[in-house]
């Protein structure tokens, strides 16, 4: 009976990491459709949300049918807990690559600063990575590692603040227009909030080891840290 019940929830397992791989798929499409200005591949990943949408509904009826038919006892429901909440964090980062891709779609393809768009491109590269340790470290429930994704995420926080200083100053010196501004401060947004979801799964692993939530999420507690993160960068270059 025990093997059953191990075999269903490695099931639960298995679909939410799926869910994880193709968020972070479509992150990268959302992202890449904005800096190359790809209406149709952003319309793709408008139209390919509901996929997102419905593994989570998908997830959280299996998760409520195995808690139904299983009855698991009190640490074992506990993983199930955290598998339906990390599960709406992830369907929320799709729906902030969606906002990307819906920016794609109204914005203009004229006008635009290669320097900012290459900012927002590794600020991809970064975030996705965040999210494969995130992942990694739920699979292996390691806490050490999760604590490591807030770190991270103060790397984005510092990338989201240098980027939105530069986007504002380059409208109001007149290298851009504001609606483009206003364009790249909300991808530039977007991809700030997708780093404190990613956060929030961290946590999430974290209470499945401990059964204590935990605020991993240093640049919200402390807005000062990015700050510092930045001063000192500055510092480093001018030594």
């Amino acid at each position: 009976m025990r093997k059953l019940f191990s075999s269903e929830l490695g099931k639960l397992h298995e679909q939410f990491l799926e869910m994880g791989v193709n968020t972070s798929e479509q992150i990268y499409q959302a992202t890449k459709a904005f800096t190359t200005h790809d209406k149709t591949l952003a319309k793709e990943v408008v139209e390919n949300d509901q996929s997102t949408n419905g593994e989570e509904v998908h997830l959280e009826k299996e998760a409520f049918d195995f808690i139904a038919l299983q009855q698991p006892v009190a640490a074992d429901l506990r993983i199930i807990m955290v598998i339906l909440k990390a599960s709406s964090d992830l369907e929320r980062i799709g729906d902030h690559a969606v906002t990307i891709a819906q920016e794609t779609i109204r914005g203009e393809t004229d006008l635009r600063l290669p320097i900012i768009e290459k900012n927002i491109a590794d600020m991809t590269v970064q975030i996705r990575r965040m999210l494969e340790m995130a992942l990694d470290s739920y699979i292996r429930n390691d806490e050490k590692a999760a604590r490591q994704v807030a770190d991270e995420d103060l790397i984005i926080d510092k990338h989201y603040v240098i980027t939105r200083n530069m986007i504002t100053d380059s409208v109001q010196n007149g290298f851009m227009q504001a609606n483009t501004g206003s364009s790249y401060l909300m991808v530039d947004r977007m991809l700030e909030r997708i780093g404190d979801h990613i956060v929030n799964l961290a946590e999430w692993t974290i209470y499945i080891g401990t059964g204590e939530m935990v605020e991993l999420n240093r640049g919200k507690r402390n807005p000062g840290l990015v700050e510092e993160l930045i001063e000192k960068d500055k510092s480093e270059r001018n030594t």
